[in-house]
């Protein structure tokens, strides 16, 4: 008897492994979760995983920082009705933030189709879990039984659903809630291009040129009421992207993202995760929650909207240069003009040791433009000092300087003479 329940539990072991296996698995045109994503931006056409039945995997995102930053401005006092001063700044100091997550499911469902998923379980802006977005992505058409189908397997890539718009190449290397993997740094831009769209997308690549046309809402999430408001949103891409030798990749691409009117388009708010830097410029009325963005600049355009952006990708044996030459331009709907901002950003990074195990870093980004109502002309500049450590490809330790200057607001601004600066630490799990 003990021999049958020695080999039952023996062959609940290896079920058990074969599942944990089968769960981590890597995927067919998938970008990996670890330390082997970054650098990745659009999923290539090299067919290196065999598809051998439906698969799902499970993989993950954690993240928690260490803050020490401290906040100063000049403005005037600007009293509400009870007498507080919606100008004063809540005092802050070094402590920890609440530690973010993601779910990740993708699912092989045919020979190059496959679905993702992803899931914020914990962040700065809601405390429940709710879905970021989900898509299916085509890059085979075998499974549709049409014969020969060369033409789009070598060279296509088909994207539909409710997803991370494809505008730019920085939002492949921001930190999106718990996947902080594949940042250099804490924080994201000043100016964050990041929203998740209904829509789809169809993208060329051969011999390192690439296009991509995309058609979305125009809007974070989908509706039918005020019609005359909506108008679709077209999404455009062209680029090159190529490793020239062992040592030289160069990759350069122009994006536009237009649309024409919006109930309320969010290129530059879609991003309710929340920022990494914790109640920084926010007056002693804020919460953590409520005031999710500190640290950003949204310029406002949520009913027209036409951004142009140039992103330069340089890599020399260790040494990174990423570049985001920004313009957008637009209006709220209660504006009779539009406005124009203007971003600069520029990454040099450089990895050593065995399996590039450690970097250095640097960023110097610097927003500009009319605000709205006022139209006073402000610029913000920031700059990000720092370095990390893989301490397996599944764990990252990173940490960070950084610095930001507000110039140019009105004396009875919040952001008059506003200042923030200070270390970051932060701590990072993906698979």
């Amino acid at each position: 008897m003990k021999k049958y329940f020695i080999a039952a539990i023996a062959f609940v072991g290896i079920t058990m492994s074969s599942f944990a296996q089968g769960l981590q698995r890597d995927q067919q045109f998938w970008r990996p979760y670890d330390q082997r994503g970054i650098n990745v931006f659009e999923t290539g056409k090299e067919d290196t995983v065999a598809y051998d039945g439906m698969r799902v995997r499970i993989g993950g995102h954690f993240a928690q920082q260490w803050q020490n930053l401290s906040h100063s401005n000049t403005a005037t006092p600007v009293l509400n009705a009870n007498g507080v001063n919606l100008n004063q700044l809540v005092d802050i100091g070094a402590g920890t933030n609440l530690a973010t997550a993601n779910l990740n499911i993708d699912v092989a469902l045919a020979d190059g189709l496959r679905l993702n998923l992803i899931t914020y379980l914990s962040s700065r802006h809601h405390p429940e879990a709710w879905v970021k977005g989900g898509y299916i992505q085509v890059d085979k058409l075998g499974f549709l039984g049409l014969g020969e189908t060369d033409w789009f397997d070598k060279y296509l890539t088909v994207r539909v659903g409710h997803m991370e718009i494809n505008y730019g190449d920085a939002h492949f290397r921001r930190s999106d809630n718990g996947n902080a993997m594949w940042n250099p740094f804490v924080g994201n831009y000043i100016m964050d291009a990041f929203t998740t769209e209904v829509g789809g997308e169809v993208f060329f690549q051969s011999k390192g040129f690439l296009a991509m046309v995309a058609v979305t809402g125009g809007e974070i999430q989908g509706g039918v009421t005020n019609p005359d408001f909506r108008k679709p949103n077209f999404i455009g891409k062209l680029g090159y992207d190529k490793q020239l030798n062992d040592d030289l990749r160069v990759r350069m691409t122009g994006s536009v993202y237009t649309t024409s009117g919006s109930n309320r388009n969010t290129l530059w708010g879609g991003d309710r995760a929340g920022s990494r830097y914790y109640m920084v410029m926010e007056n002693t009325l804020a919460t953590t929650a409520a005031n999710f963005t500190s640290g950003r600049f949204n310029p406002g355009q949520t009913d027209n909207i036409t951004a142009l952006v140039f992103n330069p990708f340089i890599k020399f044996q260790g040494l990174e240069f990423f570049g985001n030459f920004e313009r957008s331009t637009g209006s709220a709907r209660n504006e009779a003009d539009n406005r124009t901002w203007n971003q600069t950003g520029a990454d040099l990074v450089y990895r050593f040791g065995t399996a590039d195990k450690f970097y250095v870093a640097g960023r110097y980004n610097k927003v500009s433009g009319p605000l709205a109502g006022s139209g006073l002309e402000v610029n913000l500049d920031r700059v990000q000092v720092g370095g990390g450590w893989f301490v397996t490809k599944n764990v990252l330790a990173k940490l960070e300087y950084v610095s930001q200057n507000y110039n140019n607001f009105a004396a009875t601004d919040r952001f008059n003479g506003g200042k923030f600066n200070g270390l970051m630490i932060e701590g990072v799990i993906g698979f």
